[in-house]
């Protein structure tokens, strides 16, 4: 049954359950306030049958986006991100910059459509700073694309309530010349390059740029 917070009505509860169905059993709610409005971050450890660390957003759902006009597209979204399962991630990790920017990364995206109201689905891009800076101090990434993640179940994909549907994206770091290649030539165009190179929505600091030139026949 819905809460409320303010007067938007929410379904947390219910993506906390879903995320346990399909992900498993949630070790941690980060939050970095008291205000109930908060969007929290749901911590997924590594499990033998999901040997990964995944985060998941909670409360993005709690207020519709204003989807573009003529575009079919959610409008209730949560994002998640995907850490390899060695990525440290106690208290003391999560206030280091080597190891908490894609923390970071998650909060500050998942907080854009009510800071600067904007739309988030499939495709979308987002720069860290203009001109882009790297994420964190042992990555040359400095922006990410939101994707359906290759990397969980298919019925993560989306949950129904009622006649609510909240879909569920990944945040997926870009390096600054995947950022232009995507302006350049589309978003599947990217996708396909990504996909090509096997590519998933795993963060790895140190990652191939599969949008970087050859020299010389080395990347």
């Amino acid at each position: 049954m819905a809460n409320i917070i303010s007067s938007f009505p929410n379904y947390r509860d219910e993506v906390r359950a879903h995320v346990t169905k399909q992900l498993g059993p949630i070790r941690d709610t980060l939050r970095t306030g008291s205000d109930p409005s908060e969007i929290e971050i749901l911590h997924v450890p590594p499990q033998d049958t999901r040997p990964v660390r995944t985060l998941v957003t909670c409360g993005m759902s709690d207020r519709p986006m204003a989807v573009p006009s003529g575009k079919n597209a959610p409008r209730y979204i949560e994002l998640m991100m995907t850490l390899p399962r060695t990525w440290p991630f106690d208290e003391q990790a999560q206030q280091d910059p080597k190891w908490h920017w894609p923390l970071v990364q998650l909060r500050a995206i998942a907080n854009l459509p009510r800071s600067a109201h904007r739309w988030l689905g499939w495709g979308e891009t987002i720069a860290n700073g203009d001109p882009p800076q790297p994420l964190g101090p042992n990555t040359k990434l400095c922006g990410a694309v939101i994707v359906p993640s290759l990397l969980v179940p298919q019925d993560f994909y989306e949950l129904k309530i009622a006649a609510l549907s909240i879909a569920f994206f990944s945040v997926l770091p870009l390096y600054k010349e995947e950022l232009e290649l995507k302006e350049a030539k589309g978003v599947n165009h990217l996708f396909e390059t990504l996909l090509d190179a096997g590519v998933k929505d795993f963060i790895d600091p140190r990652r191939r740029n599969v949008a970087r030139k050859k020299v010389l026949g080395i990347f």
